[in-house]
């Protein structure tokens, strides 16, 4: 495995390698030793071709997550909103796939999403803090402060995506 850092603080891109035979495929996806981090909570996803999920996080009890993409190929995003960090309000982006073999991890504190590239894509991602309902948010895909060139003009949303803040109301409302 090839750890790299990114321009987020904190936020690791872990580059795996596939090893095929004629039975298929082998891919060692997280080791503890390289992401030192106690995950207890585990969740997929499945999308269909320009399906957009997110920004999402939670404003307490924020979680660690380890995202890799199982089958298919997703732009993800990831947004810091940690109040003191170096990269507060800094965008990263980068193309996850099964091909790839590609991974993210992502400190507490970022709001994270992904655009669906591909007719079927199974996102596998773990956490280090159960899933607190009440203190989910999430920042609109479309924020223009935060300059995002999605590739898609016309995604497919959540009803509960479209009601997203943006960026500066976020600012207002949890950085008082």
């Amino acid at each position: 495995m090839i750890i790299k850092n990114t321009i987020i603080s904190g936020l690791k891109i872990i580059k795996s390698k596939n090893y095929y035979d004629n039975r298929g495929l082998f891919r060692e996806v997280f080791k503890n030793k390289v992401i030192n981090k106690k995950f207890i909570f585990g969740c997929l996803s499945k999308s269909k071709k320009n399906v957009l999920r997110g920004l999402h996080m939670q404003t307490k009890n924020p979680q660690a997550k380890f995202i890799s993409v199982i089958k298919g190929k997703i732009f993800d995003v990831i947004l810091d909103l940690r109040k003191n960090s170096k990269s507060f309000g800094r965008v990263f982006k980068i193309i996850l796939s099964d091909k790839n073999a590609t991974s993210v991890f992502i400190p507490k504190g970022c709001a994270h999403g992904f655009l669906s590239l591909e007719k079927e894509n199974i996102v596998y991602y773990t956490c280090d803090e159960y899933r607190n309902e009440k203190s989910e948010i999430g920042i609109v895909w479309s924020d223009k402060n935060l300059k995002i060139n999605w590739p898609t003009k016309k995604p497919i949303l959540s009803s509960k995506d479209k009601k997203n803040i943006t960026f500066n109301q976020y600012k207002s409302i949890y950085l008082k």
